[in-house]
């Protein structure tokens, strides 16, 4: 019986909470390719690293996956899957370029990690091959998305209240606009270069 009640009780806090967030859902237009939308810093509000190391692959002569969207926080393993030596460095993260990094050149089968602490975009490149090229997406809060081909994006179970939502798309111009979500919301985008 005190099990049963401890179940109930588990699930109506669990429907509770999710009646305090909603998803915010959208279309981006105006690019081909896929974009990363995700919700601007939040005043006040800080949220723990993620414990799981994403994995940027340098195979076939690219960065694998192109664009890879991780929290604030989050340490990255970069990995050469190729028979030749790789090298990855950036130039800045966002607009600061004292947060440039190289992490060296290293041969197939090993991996080099590093932590991002600032949030902006990380434009990844080799120096032993100059036509690589990826993106790493920094975001300061966990809800984030990228689009499918269509530009169709849903980031899942934004708590209700008022935030900045940006969209990122390489070549194009950064847009922000404001959502409030109430269960919920929708936010389309239409880009330009």
């Amino acid at each position: 019986m005190k099990r049963n009640v401890c179940v109930l009780m588990v699930v109506i806090a669990a429907l509770a909470a999710a009646s305090w967030a909603g998803d915010i859902e959208g279309k981006v237009t105006g690019m081909k390719g896929k974009s990363v939308v995700y919700v601007d810093t939040i005043a006040g509000k800080t949220f723990s690293a993620p414990k799981d190391h994403p994995v940027i692959d340098q195979k076939g002569l690219m960065f694998n996956p192109h664009i890879v969207i991780v929290q604030q926080g989050t340490t990255v393993d970069f990995l050469n899957s190729d028979n030749v030596a790789h090298n990855v460095f950036w130039t800045g993260v966002g607009n600061d370029k004292k947060a440039g990094h190289n992490l060296g050149t290293w041969p197939k089968g090993e991996k080099r990690s590093f932590t991002f602490d600032k949030p902006g975009v990380v434009p990844l490149l080799c120096n032993v091959h100059p036509e690589m090229a990826g993106y790493l997406v920094v975001t300061p809060t966990p809800y984030f998305a990228e689009t499918d081909e269509s530009g169709n994006y849903k980031i899942k179970d934004v708590p209700d209240g008022s935030y900045t939502l940006v969209v990122w798309h390489e070549g194009a111009k950064n847009q922000s606009k404001p959502v409030a979500v109430s269960g919920g919301a929708k936010a389309d985008f239409t880009l330009t270069k």
